[in-house]
């Protein structure tokens, strides 16, 4: 028994040490230094006009972005998973694509196809669409970037979605579109939250393609990290720093009630250790602690 707690004690203090300095300590450094000027001085840096502009066209375009990754994402999940077809398997490794790339080659990628030398990019500017330089290159840079969530998320709930209750639906008269929306997507509803909630909260934080396709326009195309990088380079950390926290407590947030929505009813969060009465090999009413998962 002392052996076994030893071990679970090392185990977890290892898993919380490695979070403390990786992701705590560092979070704590920074809304240190972010209110060290005091509440006041935080408020102002939030409410200059270029500041609260970067922040709304933020969480604006990062909206749009995941509303656009939760209906695609969904779709293409579902071909994937369901359909047969020449070329599937490219298509599944190629969903893997933005993460294996910098997302500054993503942006190069997007400005070549969309740029103003280039074919499409010159019909979209002759319709009156400009995409570079503009909010629909923000809202490209985001989904792209983002792709991958929604559909990776998805993708083994579906695999592991026992498809009687949608042909009872079928049965019954209920058409593809009406199944879809009253069985399927309950039961994929977790997944879908998931890949939702993770598509947001990585397109807040979206950096390097924005860069190359949305520039660097103060209350036009400046998203909130490319503000932050700014003013790092403007030698002025307290403002980087406050809209960084802000951003970061957005994202908290977020996965605090990703987090809430997808536990299951009743699901309590784990104790340290749950002392359970099992049966030992020596003593068959010893105690022994096991670990809660």
């Amino acid at each position: 028994m002392t052996a076994h707690l030893l071990l679970s004690l090392a185990l977890r203090s290892a898993a919380v040490g490695y979070v403390l300095v990786l992701i705590f300590l560092p979070l704590a450094a920074l809304a240190h230094q972010s209110f060290a000027a005091g509440w006041d001085r935080f408020i102002q840096d939030l409410s200059a006009p270029q500041a609260a502009a970067a922040l709304w066209l933020t969480v604006e375009t990062a909206a749009i972005a995941t509303a656009i990754n939760a209906l695609f994402g969904t779709l293409s999940a579902l071909v994937l998973v369901r359909y047969e077809f020449p070329g599937r398997w490219l298509l599944n490794a190629l969903v893997d694509l933005p993460f294996a790339i910098p997302t500054l080659v993503a942006g190069l990628m997007i400005a070549a196809i969309y740029g103003p030398t280039s074919l499409l990019g010159t019909w979209l500017q002759q319709g009156g669409m400009a995409v570079l330089y503009n909010q629909p290159g923000i809202i490209l840079a985001m989904v792209f970037v983002t792709m991958p969530f929604t559909i990776r998320s998805l993708q083994p709930v579906l695999m592991g979605l026992e498809r009687d209750q949608e042909e009872a639906a079928f049965t019954l008269g209920a058409s593809p579109w009406l199944t879809f929306w009253k069985v399927t997507v309950p039961s994929i509803l977790p997944g879908l939250l998931t890949g939702v909630f993770l598509t947001f909260v990585r397109a807040l934080g979206e950096f390097g393609s924005i860069v190359i396709v949305a520039g660097n326009i103060p209350m036009k195309t400046q998203v909130a990290s490319v503000y932050v990088y700014g003013e790092i380079e403007s030698y002025n950390p307290q403002a980087a720093t406050s809209v960084s926290v802000l951003i970061l407590l957005i994202s908290f947030l977020v996965l605090l009630l990703l987090e809430r929505l997808t536990r299951r009813p009743g699901e309590r969060l784990p104790r340290l250790f749950q002392w359970t009465r099992q049966k030992d090999p020596r003593d068959s009413e010893s105690v022994v602690p096991t670990a809660a998962i």
